[in-house]
C-alpha cells in the first residue's frame, strides 16, 4: 500500500512539474528596459496588442525623460526605477532590452548576466572590441542569450538575399557587395536631445556615422559570408558638417577584402533621404534590395532584370525583434551561430568597426587578425 501511494504521489508530482514547465513555456516573457535615451525605445511601447512579453520594469536615471514616456504611453509610476540593480532585484525580469548609449551596454550585461537575465541590445553590440570580449565572457559564463538587434534583421529582403547567395545556385559565390545605410543626419531628422547627445559623442557612441550605420554593413556582410573574417579593412571618414557634428565623423566608407570578394560599406549622415539597401553580386547574377520588401534580381538565365516582392510569408524572418527574443527565450527557435542577431556575428561586427576606426585614424589599411 505504501509503495502504491509513493508511486501515485511521484506521478502527481511529475505531472505537476510537466504542467508548470508547459505553462512557463507559454507565459509572457518578463521583460525590463534599461535606458530610454535611444530613439528605438518607442518600439516596445508600440506593440501593446502583443502578448508574448510583459513589461515589468524600466530603468532610466533621467527622471524628466522617464516622466515624458510615462505620460505619452500612460505608464504607471511603479514601473520606473533610477537604479539598474534595484530594478533587477525588485522585478526579477527574464530579459532586459538595452535602450541607452552603446557604451552603456557593457554595464547592462555586467548587471544582468550574473543574475541569469538574458539581454538584447540595440546595434552595435559594443563601442569597442575589448568591451565586447568582456560581454561575451559574461554571457557564456552565465549561460544567457546576448542578442543584437538591427532593423535590417527584420527585412524579408535580407533573408531572401541570403537564400539566393547560400541556399541556391541563383547567384554563385559572392564577388562584390555594396551596402548603403544612413539618413540626412540625427539633427536633420529631429532625434531627441537625449539621443543626439550620445549619438554625437565619440565615447558613448564610439564614433559617428561610421559606427551608427557602418555597423549595419558589417553585420550584413558577415551574415552573407557565413561568419568569414575579412583579410583587410580600409576606411575613410569625413566631416561634411563640423558645426553640427564637431566631435565625430558624419561620412564614412569602409572597404573589406576577402579572398575572392570585396565589400564596400557606405555609411552616411548626409544622404538626401533615409536608406538601408544593398547590392550583392555573384559569379552568376545579382540581388539588389531596394527596401525591406522590394528586390531587383537577375542572373545569366533571366533577362531582363526582375523586380520581386518578398514578405514574411515567403521567407523565415521575424519582422518584430521582441517576438524573436521571446521565442528564443522560450526555446521555440534557436539562434543560428552566424545569424544576424547572434553573438558570434556581432563580435565580428565590433572587430570590423575597431579596425575601420584605426584605418581612418592612421590612413592605412588594417590587416585583419
Amino acid at each position: 500500500m505504501k509503495k502504491y501511494l509513493y508511486c501515485l504521489l511521484l506521478t502527481i508530482l511529475c505531472n505537476a512539474a510537466l504542467f508548470m514547465a508547459n505553462a512557463q513555456s507559454t507565459a509572457p516573457v518578463r521583460l525590463a528596459i534599461a535606458g530610454l535615451t535611444h530613439g528605438h525605445a518607442v518600439w516596445i511601447f508600440e506593440r501593446k496588442d502583443k502578448t508574448d512579453i510583459s513589461l515589468v520594469g524600466i530603468y532610466e536615471p533621467n527622471t524628466a525623460l522617464a516622466q515624458s514616456y510615462a505620460t505619452k504611453y500612460h505608464l504607471p509610476a511603479s514601473l520606473f526605477f533610477t537604479d539598474l540593480a534595484t530594478m533587477l532585484e525588485a522585478v526579477k525580469p527574464e530579459a532586459v532590452a538595452a535602450f541607452g548609449s552603446i557604451y552603456q551596454h557593457t554595464a547592462v550585461v555586467e548587471a544582468c548576466a550574473p543574475r541569469g537575465i538574458h539581454v538584447m541590445v540595440e546595434k552595435p553590440l559594443s563601442t569597442n572590441y575589448a568591451d565586447a570580449l568582456r560581454m561575451q565572457q559574461l554571457a557564456q559564463q552565465n549561460h544567457i542569450f546576448l542578442l543584437t538587434n538591427f532593423e535590417t534583421s527584420w527585412y524579408p529582403s535580407t533573408v531572401k538575399t541570403y537564400q539566393l547567395v547560400n541556399d541556391s545556385n541563383y547567384m554563385g559565390n559572392i564577388t562584390k557587395v555594396i551596402i548603403h545605410d544612413g539618413h540626412q543626419g540625427p539633427k536633420e531628422i529631429g532625434v531627441s536631445n537625449e539621443f543626439f547627445n550620445w549619438l554625437t559623442d565619440p565615447v558613448q557612441n564610439g564614433g559617428g556615422a561610421l559606427v551608427d550605420f557602418g555597423c549595419y554593413g558589417a553585420n550584413l556582410i558577415t551574415y552573407l559570408m557565413k561568419g568569414e573574417a575579412p583579410i583587410s579593412v580600409t576606411a575613410i571618414t569625413q566631416q561634411y558638417k563640423p558645426l553640427i557634428y564637431p566631435k565625430v565623423d558624419d561620412e564614412a566608407t569602409i572597404v573589406l577584402t576577402y579572398p575572392a570578394a570585396q565589400c564596400i560599406i557606405q555609411a552616411s549622415w548626409n544622404w538626401p533621404f533615409g536608406r538601408k539597401d544593398m547590392e550583392v553580386y555573384g559569379q552568376k547574377g545579382y540581388a539588389i534590395t531596394v527596401n525591406n520588401n522590394t528586390m531587383r534580381i537577375r542572373n545569366k538565365e533571366s533577362v531582363p532584370e526582375q523586380t520581386i516582392q518578398v514578405s514574411a510569408a515567403d521567407v523565415p524572418v521575424y519582422t518584430d525583434p521582441f517576438a524573436y527574443l521571446a521565442d528564443v527565450i522560450r526555446k521555440k527557435i534557436e539562434v543560428p551561430e552566424n545569424g544576424v542577431y547572434a553573438l558570434k556575428t556581432n563580435m565580428m561586427v565590433v572587430k570590423i568597426l575597431d579596425a575601420a576606426r584605426e584605418s581612418a585614424k592612421t590612413g592605412k589599411t588594417v590587416m585583419f587578425k
